[in-house]
């Protein structure tokens, strides 16, 4: 069982930067890839990104390839997205999640994810 719990979210105009952090509790977090995902009013949720168990492999969106990073430290059961450039279309309640299995396909897509936290909202001012 891993608890995971998001913070960081809040107001920031267009252009501003925000870093969201994800703290996990329970056992083997090492073990877990570790990826963020967003959903707005109205919309389906989408992958964001997400980092393999070794923190080295990561994967973006396209959307937000080159302004957003995804790091962890397991030493601190950690994860962490740097949000850089950020526009109104990144508004949305960003949710951190944990997959245990060993797919490195599989990492992108939200129902392959064993667990949740509860969101924090971002919200970019047009």
């Amino acid at each position: 069982q891993v608890q995971l719990v998001e913070s960081g979210g809040g107001l920031v105009q267009t252009g501003g930067s925000l870093r969201l952090s994800c703290a996990a509790s329970g056992r083997t977090f090492s073990s877990y890839a570790m990826g963020w995902f967003r959903q707005a009013p109205g919309k389906e949720r989408e992958f964001v990104a997400a980092i393999m168990w070794n923190g080295y492999t990561t994967y973006y969106a396209d959307s937000v390839k080159g302004r957003f990073t995804i790091s962890r430290n397991n030493a601190k059961n950690t994860v962490y997205l740097q949000m850089n450039s950020l526009k109104p279309e990144d508004t949305a309640v960003y949710y951190c999640a944990a997959y245990s299995g060993s797919s490195y396909t599989r990492v992108k897509t939200s129902n392959a994810y064993d667990y949740w936290g509860q969101g924090t909202q971002v919200t970019v001012s047009s």
